[in-house]
């Protein structure tokens, strides 16, 4: 989804007491990654929502490590975001990890119901990556932070 013509928005309202979130990073390039939480993070204050964050090796590794989030901690969580980013390189392995995080994810997610935010970048370039974590009101891990925040209202309005 493009934020280029994206309206700025604030974080919504959610009935209910405040939002427990558990964050997913793969922080392989930290920079963009942390520039990403940072952003989410500023949503999740906007919103009143409590946040932990937990680091995994790598993007392959978040929907191994949501299922396992969901297993143990499906009381503790109102929804998770997913964090991270993969660069394209000269081989088809970018196509295979992007795929099966994609897959992995929506499995998961259509499988459970649960509240998950997807802020996985997949680009051409790491300025790419730069310019979409930046501090500013396109940062992904923003928008993706508004997303889970909607889904978790979602969940409360029909009492799941």
């Amino acid at each position: 989804m493009s934020t280029i013509d994206a309206p700025e928005r604030a974080a919504q309202p959610i009935p209910g007491p405040a939002p427990r979130l558990l964050v997913i990073q793969a922080p392989y390039y930290e920079q963009v990654v942390g520039g990403m939480r940072r952003g989410a993070e500023r949503v999740f204050a906007e919103a009143g929502a409590f946040h932990q964050t937990v680091d995994v090796a790598g993007g392959y590794e978040l929907p191994a490590a949501l299922r396992m989030a969901l297993s143990q901690t499906a009381e503790d969580y109102d929804g998770y975001l997913l964090l991270g980013c993969v660069v394209k390189g000269e081989t088809d392995h970018y196509t295979f990890i992007c795929d099966a995080i994609c897959h992995g994810v929506m499995q998961i997610s259509a499988e459970t119901g649960a509240a998950i935010g997807f802020g996985l970048l997949t680009v051409d370039t790491l300025q790419q990556a730069i310019a979409r974590a930046a501090d500013d009101r396109h940062n992904k891990g923003a928008e993706a932070a508004h997303a889970l925040l909607g889904q978790v209202a979602l969940r409360r309005r029909w009492g799941l």
